[in-house]
């Protein structure tokens, strides 16, 4: 039995670190990779685990367990987002970490990949104790972050706020005001222009491209979106802008779908009114089960990871799937949807532009000179669209998916500069 096969056969669907591995080995035997340089991209370099006495509003103290999964810095320094949730695991992080050094190859950036997060429920805690768990897990890692060592970001359950504590931590410690060390942050601490619309817009530019190597224009073509946070909203209104039919778009409570095409604006802000989209009246309200099979002509999965399975998979009506959210498709529908002739673009390549739009702002923020709004998207869409190209040409040369494309792209370019570098010993 091969590497493949070995993953295949124990890879679960519910586990995002298994399925990463099976596209990892499937690329690394399409490009011979020797045993080595396997043996040292299969793990992450370094993983961390934190405890962190924290006094509660109550009075008392309670201990929350933080982490911090740093994977490979062939490239660049480590870079990935922090999350607060409270069913985190290892095995989501060393996921995350990986997507996070492939897909910054695939985009071309100078970062290895990076994830970590502490456990807890954000809702059920004050923002004072939300400051005090982000300012006891950034002073315990305060040795191995930085901004030439590991840059945060924002993720679920974490925002510009702890952002904005975060890089306060770490600069009382360095005893001088680092903005380096942490992207996502309010433009007046050193934040970029376009950061919080970055994945949205670079969804808009893969799937643009998408439509155009498929002989198509975007005029008229019906778009679903599952998800309606950061990023599926801001994909939904550009999309909509350059003329795509958004026909459905979903949170957690439930979908909008309607088949003539939904004002999305309108939408969006009934959902902030009432937090749902049940009661617009531009539309049909369905469960995001029924609403993901629905026929259309793009889908866009920007919710959570798994969404797309081998219990869905063959229901499914669309023709491309571009996906927004980081392992948004088993590997077990993978193979279903490739049977079944619909074009998948790997969230490595299609959601890249939020970590593309923080390498711009790591960049501003290092040169001490920020961008304009516009100067920030031009360059967006020159990274995506460049991205986008690199992995078709290794499509086609390799004959396989844009995901094995995409996967064999990032491993090419992380080996060679392993080997370019030689090793240290």
């Amino acid at each position: 039995m091969d590497r493949k096969d070995a993953r295949f056969a124990v890879a679960h669907e519910s586990n995002p670190y298994e399925a990463m591995m099976v596209y990892f080995d499937q690329a690394a035997e399409m490009l011979d990779l020797e045993s080595g340089l396997y043996s040292v991209l299969v793990r992450p370099q370094r993983e961390l685990t934190v405890y962190l006495p924290v006094q509660r509003a109550t009075g008392g103290i309670q201990i929350f367990t933080g982490y911090r999964v740093q994977h490979n810095p062939a490239r660049g320094p480590f870079k990935g987002g922090l999350i607060y949730a409270p069913d985190l695991t290892m095995d989501e992080l060393r996921a995350h970490a990986a997507w996070m050094t492939y897909k910054s190859a695939v985009v071309n950036i100078p970062f290895g990949g990076a994830k970590g997060g502490v456990i807890c429920d954000p809702e059920a805690l004050s923002q004072l104790e939300l400051e005090r768990i982000t300012r006891r897990y950034t002073s315990e890692l305060l040795g191995y972050i930085g901004p030439e060592r590991d840059v945060f970001a924002p993720d679920m359950g974490t925002n510009e706020r702890v952002m904005s504590w975060v890089m306060d931590t770490y600069s009382m410690h360095v005893r001088h005001t680092e903005t380096a060390v942490v992207t996502g942050k309010p433009r007046s601490l050193g934040g970029s222009f376009g950061r919080a619309e970055g994945t949205g817009r670079g969804l808009l530019y893969i799937t643009n491209r998408t439509i155009k190597r498929l002989g198509k224009s975007p005029e008229g073509q019906k778009v679903i979106i599952q998800g309606a946070g950061v990023v599926g909203s801001g994909a939904a209104l550009a999309l909509q802008a350059s003329g795509y039919k958004i026909i459905g778009i979903s949170n957690s409570a439930g979908s909008l779908f309607n088949e003539k095409g939904i004002n999305v604006s309108s939408a969006l802000k009934h959902l902030a009114e009432k937090g749902t989209f049940n009661g617009f009246s531009e539309g049909n309200f369905l469960s995001n089960v029924e609403m993901l099979t629905q026929p259309c002509d793009v889908l866009i999965p920007a919710s959570t990871d798994s969404q797309i399975n081998s219990g869905n998979a063959e229901k499914l009506q669309c023709k491309v799937i571009i996906e927004g959210a980081n392992g948004s498709t088993t590997s077990r529908a993978d193979a279903i949807l490739e049977d079944r002739g619909i074009t998948i673009i790997p969230d490595i390549l299609a959601n890249a532009g939020g970590a593309t739009v923080d390498y711009f702002e790591w960049v501003q923020d290092r040169a001490g000179f920020f961008w304009r709004a516009f100067e920030v998207d031009q360059e967006l869409k020159n990274y995506m669209e460049k991205a986008f190209d690199a992995v078709m040409s290794y499509c086609d040369h390799y004959k396989v998916t844009p995901r094995m494309g995409a996967y064999i792209l990032a491993i090419d370019r992380v080996t060679k500069d392993y080997r370019t570098r030689g090793l240290y010993a």
